[in-house]
């Protein structure tokens, strides 16, 4: 069997595709950020994400390094955040999942989802008291939504909020949450049972509060995103101050709104595991040789990269129309769903192509597009599957809900 010719870790670096020159569309600040996160990725991440996804470990000594890179708090504007455009957001979503999926879920769950919430439904207090400390790193965030019984029908979420003077007092089971074990704000979803059932988001602070009830244990058994630690949470009358109750979230709409934003980041997120196959898959073709020559240059071969790259041209344009409507203010649910439909649906067909051109070879982790292939399969299913995002794009083009 005829073997490659160099560190098969050179497969996964960037070669940059960009087949409709969108780059040209991008101001010197996006570049220079999208270059930082993308050297990151080839340098730091991609040399050591295969080890850690077989062990299923999270890769706590490369935090400080993702500190440097000044990203975490994506568009936020303050507190320490970098206040960078939607557009450059999405790239660094983008070249973070290129490298490595559980990483860049990481990611999503502090920058995306814990500091957004906070950023949107916070108060100015709340804001100054928390964002500046997770920009640094300092403390690591969580978003417990899902529940054992509630994902897709998470709006019927069973978890209580209790006011018992200057606290709250939450019960209830989350299930699913990424950085639930590692995290030290950990932003709880619950009922509030004096005011009508309506959701609120309730800020744990582990790291001052120690509450007592707060019992994490990670999932294992996981093939997707390995080296992201997820958790079940069992919350047995876990005590909070009362001003940790976030201000601004008083029902399940306000909770959709942190949703929206998180659902266009995963459509990124997709994007970026179509690049790393792809480009896997190409570099590998180059230089794979049977029947006396490249595999690259054989007709099926081009033929599957041809539909691959029309595929991740079609989502990187999606992509960054999503991003220049979100910098407008014009993006709703609608919106992010269909591009996170479009880009999850396309990206598990190019790593599944890509898996094909590498054969027997395709398998092994050493290769990384195994890792893509089945990394894709959790981007597939969080923030909805696609009968979740068709149901709600149908709602919007008909004018009529499908959902009970």
């Amino acid at each position: 069997m005829a073997t490659l010719s160099r560190n098969t870790d050179e497969l996964a670096r960037s070669q940059g595709t960009d087949f409709f020159a969108t780059d040209d569309l991008l101001t010197t600040e996006e570049l220079s950020i999208r270059d930082r996160v993308r050297a990151f990725s080839d340098e730091q991440l991609i040399p050591v994400a295969n080890d850690y996804w077989e062990r299923g470990e999270f890769p706590h000594t490369l935090v400080p390094r993702y500190a440097e890179l000044a990203v975490a708090g994506g568009t936020i504007r303050h507190y320490g955040c970098p206040g960078m455009s939607p557009l450059a957001d999405g790239l660094v979503a983008l070249e973070l999942a290129r490298g490595d999926g559980s990483f860049s879920t990481f990611n999503g769950v502090h920058s995306g989802l814990a500091m957004s919430s906070i950023d949107l439904l916070g108060s100015e207090e709340q804001k100054q008291r928390w964002l500046p400390t997770m920009a640094r790193c300092d403390k690591l965030g969580a978003f417990a939504l899902t529940e054992p019984d509630h994902g897709s029908d998470v709006v019927r979420l069973e978890t209580r909020a209790r006011r018992d003077g200057d606290y709250w007092v939450l019960n209830g089971a989350k299930r699913w949450i990424g950085n639930g074990s590692i995290a030290d704000l950990v932003l709880v979803w619950a009922r509030d049972e004096d005011g009508h059932g309506d959701v609120g988001g309730f800020v744990i602070d582990r790291a001052e509060d120690d509450p007592i009830g707060y019992h994490p244990s990670v999932i294992t058994g996981k093939t997707s995103n390995r080296a992201l630690w997820q958790a079940d949470i069992r919350l047995d009358n876990v005590r909070i101050p009362a001003d940790n109750r976030l201000a601004n979230s008083r029902t399940f709409a306000d909770t959709n709104r942190c949703l929206t934003k998180s659902r266009q980041t995963v459509a990124w997120e997709a994007l970026g595991h179509a690049i790393g196959a792809y480009e896997c898959a190409l570099a590998y073709a180059k230089q794979r040789k049977q029947f006396g020559r490249p595999i690259a240059g054989f007709q099926l071969i081009q033929d599957k990269l041809s539909h691959m790259v029309a595929d991740i041209t079609g989502m990187q344009l999606i992509c960054l129309r999503m991003a220049q409507l979100q910098a407008e203010g014009r993006v709703g649910l609608e919106h992010a769903s269909l591009a996170k439909l479009n880009t999850a649906t396309g990206a598990r067909r190019v790593c599944a192509m890509a898996r094909d051109i590498l054969g027997g070879n395709g398998i092994l982790l050493d290769h990384h597009v195994a890792r893509h292939h089945a990394d894709m399969e959790a981007v597939y299913t969080y923030e909805g599957t696609d009968t979740v995002q068709s149901l709600i794009v149908g709602r919007a083009v008909t004018g009529m809900s499908a959902f009970a």
